[in-house]
């Protein structure tokens, strides 16, 4: 696995197996992507963890299962706690509805307790 690929896993857990494959399909894409993972995910006016709580909710509102666990996987990297992605889902209850809630807490219990 490349350096870019170790690093997006580190981000957000798992590498989902279309970036493998970019990478060897379309070089070009794959570098845009990258860079592009790499220039938001970076630290700014807001800290990665709070992107990574914010990737979470997002996830969880749309429920994405992939997206949810790819990122829930990832949180622990960035020292991102239970506590944390609790209030996160909080927020996505309020603006998505008791179903997001329910979808994101389940995925987390069951990730961020392993």
């Amino acid at each position: 696995m490349d350096q870019k690929l170790s690093e997006l896993e580190e981000k957000i857990g798992k590498v989902p197996k279309i970036f493998k494959d970019l990478k060897d399909s379309n070089p070009d894409l794959y570098a845009s992507v990258m860079g592009l993972d790499q220039m938001v995910w970076a630290d700014g006016a807001i800290s990665r963890q709070q992107k990574k709580l914010i990737a979470i909710a997002v996830a969880a509102a749309m429920r994405d299962q992939h997206a949810v666990r790819a990122q829930l996987a990832g949180a622990a990297h960035l020292g991102v706690t239970l506590d944390q992605i609790e209030e996160a889902l909080r927020v996505t209850f309020l603006l998505a509805g008791m179903p997001a809630y329910v979808y994101g807490r389940a995925a987390a219990e069951e990730i961020c307790k392993k």
